[in-house]
């Protein structure tokens, strides 16, 4: 993958993992060309067969946007952060990242549910 660029680039998922919490969601939005999504998706499959492997994945969902945007989301769950990182830096993962389209750029980021009254639970 030539690029990770983050959602929020004062707090990137490097910064993220080193948190310790419990129950963290990864949104991980990928752009690339329309000539590459076949590519891609033999590696992010490949991908998520090995992360599905780990300890603390729970599940995940790849969303394609809708039209001729060549946009992807991956929405993945996780037990922990910790179980996160692990998976993430594990070097059998890193190394799959080459395989990637060189277009390819993850916007990775983790999050938690919020409890809002009335509307939703944490």
């Amino acid at each position: 993958m030539s690029l990770m660029r983050p959602l929020d680039p004062a707090f990137p998922i490097e910064r993220q993992i080193a948190i310790d919490a419990a129950s963290v969601v990864l949104v991980n939005v990928f752009t690339l060309d329309k000539a590459d999504e076949q590519t891609f998706l033999r590696a992010w499959h490949d991908d998520a067969l090995f992360m599905k492997q780990q300890p603390g994945f729970i599940s995940t969902q790849l969303h394609r946007a809708v039209g001729e945007s060549p946009t992807y989301l991956n929405y993945a769950v996780w037990g922990s952060t910790a179980d996160f990182r692990t998976a993430f830096m594990h070097p059998e993962f890193r190394a799959k990242l080459s395989v990637y389209p060189a277009s390819a750029v993850a916007s990775p980021h983790l999050f938690q549910k919020v409890g809002v009254a009335g509307v939703c639970l944490a």
